[in-house]
């Protein structure tokens, strides 16, 4: 099942929203009484099909890409892990950490996945980082095993876009990674039934692809997050656990000219994950 949270109204402001199921011909099926993908994951399974039958009945066009608000508009905690995909830890010369780098986001850092960003006037160090994330279903504490894996409500693409300049102050990250309207979520959350296993991830600036992985070359797996970061702090259905990048990400590239391609404005960056479908984000 894809699920995905539309806008109402003027897609500028976003002042109200609605979750929906989305069909497989790409029309759209509201669920009335929920205002996002989180309030719904956060029913009894019961609850839910009811809501489904309900939606069932009414199906309204494809939406136009400015409609797709972040598929979860306000979620409690944002987890966001670094170093974590091995082609990612070899470009930045790290170590295979042993235990997750965990920073966060808060609910303003994040945008559509179909909004522009912009440049800011404090950094122009603007890098991208596709990244799978998980969207936490019924949530819980200290979760292991099968319990940890049936916390997970879904996946969703995420684009860790980072200030660099920023995040290369200190060791400490968060400054360059938790920019107002920043980090686009969606378009769709897919439950983790129709989600492939080792599904490809791959990020295109400008149409030319420059970050190509499958999601299996994690170091640390959905289940691996959900049960470290469970054991901090309950997880509430919602939370978005954005899972790390791969390698090719500007901070590890450089053009003819010797210097770290950073985006621009103009520039169109296409993060596609295999089940997920696509976002497209444009830097003004």
């Amino acid at each position: 099942m894809r699920l995905t949270t539309l806008r109402l109204t003027d897609p500028t402001t976003g002042t109200a929203t609605t979750a929906a199921v989305v069909n497989p011909d790409g029309t759209v099926s509201p669920l009335h009484g929920y205002t996002d993908v989180a309030t719904f994951l956060a029913e009894p399974e019961a609850t839910r099909a009811g809501a489904l039958h309900v939606a069932s009945g009414i199906t309204l066009p494809a939406p136009e890409p400015g409609a797709y608000a972040p598929v979860v508009t306000r979620p409690a905690k944002i987890f966001c892990i670094g170093l974590n995909y091995r082609s990612h830890i070899e470009e930045t010369g790290e170590k295979v950490p042993d235990y997750p780098t965990v920073f966060t986001k808060f609910a303003l850092s994040l945008t559509g996945p179909f909004d522009s960003i912009e440049v800011p006037p404090e950094d122009h160090r603007l890098d991208y980082e596709g990244e799978l994330t998980v969207v936490i279903g019924s949530g819980g504490r200290r979760l292991r095993g099968e319990a940890a894996a049936a916390a997970i409500g879904g996946y969703t693409i995420g684009n860790d876009v980072s200030m660099r300049g920023w995040q290369g102050r200190t060791s400490e990250w968060t400054q360059g990674k938790a920019w107002e309207a920043s980090t686009p979520v969606g378009p769709w959350v897919v439950t983790p039934d129709e989600f492939p296993d080792g599904a490809r991830l791959t990020t295109a600036v400008n149409g030319e692809v420059v970050q190509d992985a499958p999601t299996s070359d994690l170091v640390f797996t959905p289940v691996d997050l959900v049960e470290y970061l469970s054991a901090m702090i309950t997880l509430e259905p919602g939370d978005l656990i954005m899972t790390g990048t791969t390698a090719g990400v500007a901070l590890g590239r450089r053009n003819e000219a010797g210097r770290h391609p950073w985006l621009k404005t103009g520039d169109v960056v296409e993060v596609t994950i295999e089940g997920l479908g696509s976002q497209r984000t444009e830097v003004r």
